[in-house]
């Protein structure tokens, strides 16, 4: 589908054309290694806050 697209030119696509603000969704991103924090930045506007996540033992 979108094959020629990087996973943050995907996630910009969301963001920009979907209008999926939801922060958790990237954050999901983050956290499993598929973009960086620089990465959530650039995509969100927003730092990556990992106190707001919870993180199991």
């Amino acid at each position: 589908m979108m094959d020629f697209m990087t996973q943050v030119q995907r996630l910009q696509f969301f963001w920009n054309t979907f209008g999926n603000h939801d922060l958790s969704f990237y954050k999901v991103y983050v956290q499993c290694g598929a973009i960086t924090k620089d990465e959530y930045k650039t995509i969100t506007g927003q730092d990556y806050d990992t106190v707001t996540e919870p993180q199991s033992a």
